[in-house]
């Protein structure tokens, strides 16, 4: 399916939802807008919250590692599935859960991405979750502040979200982000510039096009220029967008409640490639997750590594399959609008 004429074409520079700045929503957009930044307050209810923070807690259990929340001493990588950054789970199947499906297909959830983008006709990310524990003891973590776009992509081409379960206040795990980072992109990358060399830099074959890690002194660039490093604090069943050029991270918790996330994007099925979405139906059938992008940069994610090899308790399927509906099988590109 091509875009419309009059739409803004990806990867062309130009930004894929025109917005004239003098337009004003009276709604969370007009934030979003100004700051590439933006909370939607209560999508689901606190109970839902809860609701999916069990199901979370049940999922790490599922393992029959011991992993038991009341006790800190099973708060180790032993105890636990292998994950990114302490808490950041891609792998398992875990991407097409029931659960994280119903997360993805919330009314509200979906409403906010077409009330965004203006159009019912989107496709999701298969992408994950996280769950980061407090006082993990055998946790080397560092802050690594990022954007998932490329340098060489223009423009606002793709914009971000998470759904939060737990209360999230100053000493939470959450998501700090450079307010404004988005608006200077362009402008930063007009330079060549060079990825930080972190610990957490994926390698160069595993071709991560769509993610560059910033050094401390880029860090001050943005600041030097009034973008604000922040601390996003929410409430249960808060909705967090942003725009994917904005400079960010996960920060670990300091306080002592774990950190129930799912991280959710949309984006209009116009402007998927059909080959693309050939291969997100593969990867779909299959169980298996994509990048944060749900219409393009559409690969196979890899299977979790314990001591070098596959871990013996990968799974290349859900424990709870999602029930499969014509508007699931739209949002995840398989079928038709």
């Amino acid at each position: 399916m091509a875009p419309h004429a009059e739409d803004p074409i990806p990867d062309s520079g130009v930004d894929l939802i025109q917005h004239d700045a003098s337009k004003q929503y009276g709604d969370w957009r007009d934030e979003f807008h100004k700051t590439g930044v933006a909370i939607v307050k209560g999508v689901i209810t606190p109970e839902k919250a809860a609701y999916y923070r069990q199901k979370q807690v049940e999922w790490l259990q599922s393992f029959g590692l011991g992993f038991d929340p009341k006790d800190e001493s099973t708060w180790t990588q032993a105890h636990l599935p292998v994950a990114f950054k302490g808490g950041m789970y891609f792998g398992y199947g875990s991407n097409h859960e029931k659960y994280v499906w119903e997360a993805r297909m919330e009314p509200k959830v979906i409403e906010t991405f077409e009330k965004l983008w203006e159009t019912e006709e989107l496709v999701v990310s298969f992408d994950g979750q996280n769950i980061t524990l407090p006082r993990q003891k055998d946790l080397t973590w560092s802050p690594w502040p990022h954007c998932d776009q490329s340098p060489h992509r223009k423009g606002m081409q793709c914009v971000q979200g998470l759904l939060n379960y737990q209360p999230n206040g100053p000493n939470d795990g959450g998501l700090i982000v450079m307010k404004g980072s988005s608006k200077l992109f362009d402008q930063f990358f007009s330079e060549t510039r060079e990825q930080d060399d972190h610990e957490d830099k994926p390698p160069e074959e595993e071709n991560f096009k769509d993610l560059f890690i910033f050094k401390e002194e880029d860090v001050k660039w943005f600041e030097g220029r009034g973008c604000e490093m922040i601390k996003v604090n929410l409430e249960p069943g808060d909705l967090v967008l942003w725009d994917s050029r904005t400079m960010h991270y996960a920060c670990f918790p300091q306080g002592d409640l774990i950190r129930h996330v799912q991280y959710v994007c949309m984006t209009p099925r116009k402007f998927a490639k059909q080959e693309d979405m050939d291969l997100k139906a593969e990867l779909f059938k299959t169980w298996q997750g994509t990048t944060h992008w749900p219409h393009c940069n559409i690969r196979k994610a890899g299977v979790p590594m314990r001591d070098g090899k596959e871990d013996p308790h990968n799974r290349t399927e859900p424990i709870e399959k999602p029930e499969i509906t014509h508007r699931l099988l739209q949002l995840a590109g398989v079928e038709a609008y």
